[in-house]
């Protein structure tokens, strides 16, 4: 498990967490380079140290102070409502790699003590569009959810696509098989890598193809 840890924080850590086009995925415009450098740096002191505290099996409680120490340094005054959003999803997202609760502090870091009751983080994690089912399974690899979130369902449409994807928490390939009556959905913790015609793949054909990018995309 402490493997995989250092796995998926190092991967955060190598990738450009506020490249332009991270935000174009939120279907925002970039925030100014010098405050996306400002945010770059901040998260990359607070995952290199809890690299060193994963690696010295430190408790969850010393990994959840240093978590609350680097969020409480950053100057919230300074970002406007979508780039806190953008950052608390960070957050979380770090929070579940360690395995800690981390839901009150990001409230209370986003809304204040008042309004924390009212609101749940999850609720800004969706997103404001409607999720009428969540399809979930576990990456091969690491485990993390691979969840897909469906926005509109339609009675007259068969079978979906398959989906070739790769986990964002250890980039291991994975198969998704999403069935029917699918008119909208959302990516969740995974990149869409290849899309399966049932024309042309039965489930049998989209393992061979899976095994075929697993193998030669390593």
């Amino acid at each position: 498990m402490t493997s995989s840890k250092l796995d998926r924080l190092k991967y955060l850590l190598q990738m450009k967490k506020f490249a332009d086009s991270e935000w174009e995925k939120r279907g925002l415009n970039p925030s100014s380079s010098e405050l996306c450098e400002q945010l770059e740096n901040n998260f990359d002191n607070c995952l290199n140290s809890l690299l060193k505290l994963v690696e010295e099996q430190a408790t969850n409680k010393q990994l959840k102070t240093t978590l609350s120490q680097n969020l409480k340094s950053l100057n919230k005054a300074e970002l406007d409502t979508e780039e806190k959003e953008f950052v608390c999803d960070y957050y979380y997202e770090i929070a579940k790699i360690i395995e800690v609760d981390f839901k009150n502090e990001l409230n209370n870091w986003l809304y204040g003590n008042v309004l924390n009751s009212l609101f749940k983080i999850s609720e800004l994690l969706k997103g404001k569009e409607k999720i009428v089912e969540t399809l979930s399974q576990s990456c091969t690899k690491c485990n993390s959810k691979l969840e897909t979130f469906i926005l509109e369902k339609d009675e007259t449409i068969p079978e979906s696509d398959f989906f070739i994807v790769r986990c964002k928490s250890c980039r291991e390939y994975n198969l998704i098989d999403k069935g029917p009556k699918i008119k909208r959905l959302k990516f969740g913790e995974y990149e869409l890598t290849e899309q399966l015609s049932r024309k042309d793949y039965d489930l049998d054909g989209a393992i061979i193809r899976l095994k075929q990018i697993q193998h030669f995309r390593k």
